[in-house]
């Protein structure tokens, strides 16, 4: 476990050093490590710990870009959207939610090939008006997932601001809601002594990386601050998705199977109590069987499987197509 936290600690400075030079991103990177270390509802209340330090340090850092009226269009909306996302996290496993980020940042992946465009100092004029919409979105994936990092960072772009702004202000943003974040993960008992420990530890990594970004920061172009704003998240979103699915494929106990016999040819998905089949029997005979497994059976022998139900679409030849419904009858023990 103290290998664990270490790998963590270098990982995250890592992160929060790239995010520095691409204006977030860090929870994002950090994610898929956290999950091999905490609980998946631990996750986002150890990413929280840790970006609300790396905010105030930022903060600190770039106090005189705040632009301070985006923050206060933002903020009133975000945090009653953070708690109807935790309220969910005890309702809904945040690994499918995590997915669908994950295939939402490598949208990116065109933008980073596209390569270098000359910058545009043009301002979006409606974007103000959509500042509480967008607050309240983030608050609520926030909430769920513990970050949002980069999902937002094209709508700060289009509102005109430079790349210390956009640092700045998503540091002001981001301060007041992840701390009513932590307080409400501690009140629904998402955080315990190990989850203490890791957002800590991402908490002196976004200290370290703080240290150096300010003396950094100028030095990046603004195409090139994009471009790595752009490669950090399809890395995030790669990661989540590789996290995500795995998470799915264990809680729901998915499993792929393939069997050969003299007579036939099987591939099957297993999907909690579920089993999708594909049989090719002889002579080039194509069934697709769908069965519902006993609760109470041991899956681990394919050609065995027992079911309670399901049904047969068949692809034949001879016969064309037809469908078969079967129900395996109940057993009754044995008179004695």
């Amino acid at each position: 476990m103290v290998f664990a936290f270490i790998a963590l600690f270098i990982i995250s400075t890592v992160a929060f050093a790239l995010s520095a030079v691409s204006g977030g991103g860090a929870g994002l990177i950090v994610m898929p490590v956290l999950g091999l270390i905490l609980a998946a509802d631990h996750v986002p209340a150890a990413l929280s710990i840790g970006t609300a330090v790396s905010s105030v340090s930022r903060i600190a850092l770039f106090f005189k870009a705040i632009r301070w009226q985006i923050t206060m269009r933002f903020v009133p909306l975000a945090l009653p959207a953070a708690w109807g996302g935790i309220v969910l996290i005890k309702q809904i496993q945040p690994a499918y939610l995590d997915f669908l980020l994950g295939l939402f940042l490598l949208g990116n992946l065109p933008l980073l090939l596209r390569g270098h465009k000359r910058d545009s100092n043009v301002r979006d004029a409606d974007g103000m008006r959509w500042l509480p919409i967008v607050g309240a979105l983030a608050g609520f994936i926030s909430g769920f997932t513990g970050a949002v990092g980069l999902l937002f960072n094209g709508f700060y772009h289009r509102l005109g601001l430079r790349k210390d702004e956009i640092v700045a202000t998503r540091a002001a943003n981001d301060i007041l809601l992840h701390l009513v974040k932590v307080a409400l993960y501690a009140i629904y008992g998402l955080i315990d002594q190990t989850t203490l420990v890791a957002g800590l530890a991402i908490a002196i990594a976004a200290l370290v990386s703080s240290a150096v970004m300010k003396a950094w920061l100028h030095h990046v172009p603004d195409h090139l601050f994009r471009q790595i704003g752009h490669g950090a998240a399809v890395i995030a979103g790669v990661s989540m998705m590789v996290l995500a699915g795995h998470q799915i494929t264990v809680q729901n106990n998915v499993r792929i199977r393939y069997a050969q016999r003299t007579d036939e040819t099987e591939l099957a998905l297993d999907w909690r109590r579920h089993r999708l089949s594909f049989e090719l029997e002889n002579p080039m005979e194509l069934e697709i069987r769908h069965v519902v497994k006993d609760r109470d059976v041991a899956t681990d022998d394919l050609p065995r499987m027992r079911s309670s139900s399901g049904s047969i679409f068949h692809l034949s030849p001879s016969r064309g197509l037809y469908i078969t419904p079967f129900r395996r009858p109940p057993s009754h023990p044995a008179p004695v």
